[in-house]
């Protein structure tokens, strides 16, 4: 049974033709799942083509998840969803109601005929490898939000270079590849400022940076903020049994951090936004309404994910920065 027809002068690329024949095959049933395709050498022979060609054609099926290759063996249908024109590796640090969003605006805006595949890396290094060495090969995009693994860029390096794209958080080693990113030490600083006049009537900044899961960029950008304008400042890599001191304003990426100042201050009697202040990390609803409202710095993460599915659709390779903005409410 002949399932591949090749035309010449026909306008469309020789390795287009394999795929859109075996895509074909399978609708019509003349191909099933874990059939053995024809072979690279048997296709080469039969239409005079190179090897490039039909390699070409099978990796892109491949990447799309429709076919497998067992080594020595051949080629075989591993899906019959021939409607998924993009497969997509989605590399996130951990599951937030942050992550959340981005995730779900990418989903809603990539389209149907979009099937993207979520892993976790939860900050370890060898789990980074590992996903990205047995994912390389099999995607025809790859989304990796590095975050400040060492060693993250040289791993990167090993997938297509055409296909990868960084998200969140970026760095000079990856900056020859497309990203949507915050640039998190312009974004304290310049949040800082906007707040500056709330910030004034209180002696002490101080932030909360374990320096584990944190963006580097924000502890050098509030350390520049500080300086640049003479407020007394503090780094404490965690709260936990501290005393608040009348006039201190917490900067807090971290919500078991939020949660714990604000249970602390009130069993000392503490009036949030008059005593002391709190400015927490990452808009969420619940933010609106606690202590009558906290002060947030926060990007717009639905747009994010957004600005990511425009640009795979589109083939776009920018590099765009995805700003955020300081929200004043009651903390302050």
């Amino acid at each position: 049974m002949k399932i591949i027809s090749i035309q010449n002068n026909l306008g469309i690329p020789k390795y287009r033709q394999i795929v859109l024949s075996i895509e074909k095959a399978i609708e019509n049933e003349k191909l099933i799942k874990g059939e053995r395709l024809p072979s690279i050498n048997k296709l080469c022979l039969e239409f005079s083509l190179s090897r490039d060609t039909v390699l070409q054609a099978y990796e892109e099926l491949k990447k799309r998840g429709i076919i497998y290759a067992i080594l020595g063996k051949g080629y075989y249908v591993k899906s019959i969803e021939v409607t998924i024109k993009q497969k997509i590796f989605l590399l996130f640090d951990e599951l937030n109601s942050f992550k959340e969003d981005i995730y779900n605006s990418f989903l809603k805006n990539t389209g149907k005929d979009v099937q993207v595949d979520i892993y976790f890396h939860h900050f370890n290094i060898e789990m980074f490898r590992k996903l990205i060495t047995e994912s390389n090969g099999n995607y025809t995009k790859y989304i990796i939000m590095p975050t400040n693994l060492a060693d993250a860029a040289s791993i990167i390096k090993t997938l297509p270079v055409n296909e990868v794209f960084i998200l969140d958080q970026t760095n000079p080693e990856l900056e020859s590849f497309p990203a949507v990113y915050q640039n998190h030490k312009k974004d304290i600083y310049d949040a800082l400022i906007k707040g500056k006049s709330h910030l004034n009537k209180y002696e002490k900044l101080i932030l909360i940076f374990p320096g584990f899961r944190e963006p580097l960029g924000m502890k050098e950008g509030f350390i520049n903020f500080c300086h640049d304008f003479s407020f007394e400042y503090q780094v404490i890599t965690e709260f936990g049994d501290r005393e608040i001191t009348i006039g201190e304003v917490y900067i807090i990426p971290n919500d078991r951090d939020l949660v714990a100042v604000i249970e602390k201050s009130k069993l000392q009697n503490l009036k949030l936004g008059n005593d002391y202040g709190i400015i927490s990390y990452n808009e969420t609803p619940l933010k609106k309404v606690v202590e009558n409202g906290i002060t947030t710095i926060s990007t717009n993460f639905v747009a994010m994910g957004k600005i990511l599915s425009q640009m795979i659709l589109k083939g776009k390779k920018e590099q765009i920065e995805n700003k955020s903005a300081l929200l004043i409410r009651n903390s302050l």
